[in-house]
């Protein structure tokens, strides 16, 4: 049977800030470049995004259900949601049923406030986000997951959150007319949103980093060949130090948009507390002990970001 608990558990409520720290981080960044905030467009990308990634995450889960080489040890009785709870496989299929019209739906009625470019972004993300999890060879199983969710979670949630918020005037059209689809997109914000989107992508792509390092051995066993299982754990763990430092080149970025230094202070304020859990971590790489600390810089980061954005936004408003 399945209850609120095991719901949770199957979708696993406590990542879903993945999804919904960009999507903050894009709607602060909207407030702050073009002064707009438009609550029917921001509620329903929240509901179809909250949707979709749960539909992801449970998707992942049946996956790995069905496809479970080894099904003892490694914590995989505690892990997997379906063996903890018991959950028959026409509940679950059911429930991703559901969580996907919903998305959809919300998605549909998104697009009539926003416009094609929001249907064909959207379309892209529910294909990734279906490969990310199904078909013969999943995007989460191959060496590619870090570069996938990193940029579709980060960029492109970011992205359509601004999107939405400035119009299609400010950053990208999408026309048809006489057989032919003419796409015009504004390079310069496009690349600014991608700069100050640069804090998700980073973090992002880390906690899927961080969790294929835990899961080495297991995904050998199950015949998943991640990254870390490429370029082997020294190599990762460099990796996963790197591309927090290359995060804060955003800081320029918020320079140049106008945002006052001594807001910047806290942003940078949040290395000190990075560092010590990448050392943490890297030192003793664990799914039970050291995990939760790439959850933590996602949340330290973004979150830091899109505050220090939104007090800006607000700033500038009010003394506009």
């Amino acid at each position: 049977m399945l209850t609120f608990r095991s719901f949770l558990d199957l979708v696993e409520i406590r990542t879903k800030v993945a999804s919904m720290l960009p999507f903050a981080l894009g709607t602060a960044y909207a407030l702050l470049r073009f002064g707009e905030f438009r609550p029917l467009s921001a509620l329903l990308m929240l509901l179809s995004l909250l949707s979709f990634d749960l539909v992801v995450t449970a998707m992942n889960n049946y996956y790995d259900y069905r496809k479970a080489v080894r099904t003892h040890g490694y914590g995989y009785e505690e892990h997997n949601a379906i063996v903890k709870h018991g959950l028959k496989e026409w509940v679950v299929v059911s429930t991703i049923v559901l969580l996907f019209a919903t998305a959809v739906a919300a998605g549909l009625l998104l697009v009539g406030q926003a416009g094609a470019i929001v249907l064909l972004l959207g379309f892209l993300s529910f294909g990734v986000g279906i490969l990310y999890s199904f078909g013969p060879i999943p995007i989460s199983r191959m060496p590619l997951g870090e570069l996938f969710s990193g940029l579709f979670m980060g960029f492109v949630i970011t992205f359509v959150s601004v999107y939405i918020q400035a119009g299609p005037e400010q950053i990208a059209t999408l026309v048809y007319a006489d057989g032919w689809f003419e796409l015009h997109l504004n390079a310069r914000e496009t690349l600014l949103v991608l700069l100050i989107s640069l804090p998700a992508v980073a973090s992002i792509a880390n906690i899927m980093l961080a969790n294929n390092v835990c899961d080495m051995e297991e995904d050998v066993e199950n015949s998943r060949y991640t990254l870390p299982v490429y370029i082997g754990r020294p190599g990762a763990l460099k990796l996963f130090a790197f591309v927090y430092y290359a995060s804060y080149l955003d800081v320029f970025v918020l320079l140049w948009l106008g945002v006052n230094p001594l807001l910047l202070l806290p942003i940078l304020a949040t290395l000190i507390p990075l560092r010590r859990n990448i050392r943490a971590f890297t030192s003793d790489p664990s799914k039970r002990r050291t995990f939760v600390l790439a959850v933590k810089n996602f949340v330290l980061l973004t979150g830091v970001r899109a505050f220090v954005i939104a007090v800006a936004a607000g700033l500038a408003i009010g003394f506009g």
